[in-house]
């Protein structure tokens, strides 16, 4: 076998060691998404609880692997998100933004952490009150739990991204919610947050993707949002993005000296896993980073908002 046949192979769930790092990095995800749990309260700033999610990945990757000959790429595989009531994802906001938390609060938290590359996501609904959680939004609290574990049954060996497609959809309908529509389930693989094998959530003109067949030791992101509304997000405020990933295939020679300085830094520190602008310097980033989206060098997660009064979950 050569050498390329051997990496190739090592890369796959058969090998002990890729089951080891996926377990590591899921243990330290769902570590982190316990202590962001503990920390949402009533009044406390959304960014300070965000930082304190990618602080603990960051030191609990960092004691991993220390005393290998090999440099091993360790830490954030998506940043801490906490995306409230009507927000449907990806807010992970910068260090000058003030807002809190309130009682009440229908919190949406995501985070991922990886090791070598092989990546561990995690997403929970929490909704900030004492007591039972009643009315629709148990509904769509019962909705999105029950649509993950019909899922997860589902992405099996021999079936099909289509079948998961049709079978979340019932399951949102017997709640009187709906399945958020541009929300993607990924195969994962060494380094790809976003691979090429797609479940898609929703079937739409605007959104297709290839049927699809699962295979045995494939790895995926199972990622379902229900909603109380009419599961179409919108983006309200471009501004409110603070989450991109380098796009790895385009090239550009960028005219601003900010554009140019924030990319220098983002291919340095970041050149395959999302990250927050948070992370960079931030009156740089403001400038710069336009700049690189408009000439794709950059994808943005967009913060995506249900209707007012109408909660994701």
């Amino acid at each position: 076998m050569s050498d390329d046949e051997r990496e190739e192979k090592e890369l796959d769930l058969t090998s002990p060691e890729v089951v080891t790092k996926y377990k590591s990095a899921a243990e330290i995800a769902n570590k982190a998404l316990q202590l962001v749990l503990s920390e949402c309260k009533p009044k406390a700033k959304i960014v300070d609880i965000c930082e304190k999610g990618d602080s603990f990945i960051r030191e609990q990757t960092g004691n991993m692997y220390k005393n290998v000959k090999k440099k091993i790429e360790r830490g954030v595989a998506f940043p801490t998100c906490i995306s409230v009531n009507n927000t449907v994802c990806h807010f992970s906001p910068l260090a000058s933004d003030e807002t809190v938390l309130e009682e009440g609060d229908m919190l949406k938290i995501d985070l991922g952490c990886h090791i070598d590359g092989f990546i561990a996501v995690v997403a929970h609904t929490h909704v900030l009150q004492g007591g039972p959680v009643t009315g629709r939004a148990a509904d769509v609290l019962a909705a999105a739990n029950t649509a993950a574990e019909v899922a997860l049954r589902l992405v099996r060996p021999g079936r099909k991204n289509k079948d998961v497609t049709e079978a979340i959809q019932k399951v949102a309908a017997a709640y009187d919610c709906k399945i958020v529509e541009g929300v993607l389930s990924h195969q994962l693989k060494q380094f790809v947050i976003d691979g090429n094998k797609v479940v898609l959530s929703v079937p739409s003109p605007e959104t297709r993707v290839d049927d699809a067949e699962f295979e045995e030791n494939e790895v995926y992101a199972v990622d379902i949002v229900t909603s109380t509304g009419d599961g179409k997000p919108r983006l309200l405020d471009e501004k409110q993005t603070t989450i991109y990933k380098r796009a790895v295939d385009k090239s550009y020679h960028l005219k601003m000296k900010a554009s140019r300085f924030i990319f220098s830094e983002i291919s340095q520190k970041f050149p395959i896993m999302p990250f927050t602008a948070r992370a960079l310097e931030e009156k740089r980033a403001r400038l710069g980073l336009v700049e690189c989206v408009n000439h794709d060098l950059l994808q943005p997660y967009p913060v995506l908002h249900e209707k007012p009064g109408k909660e994701p979950s």
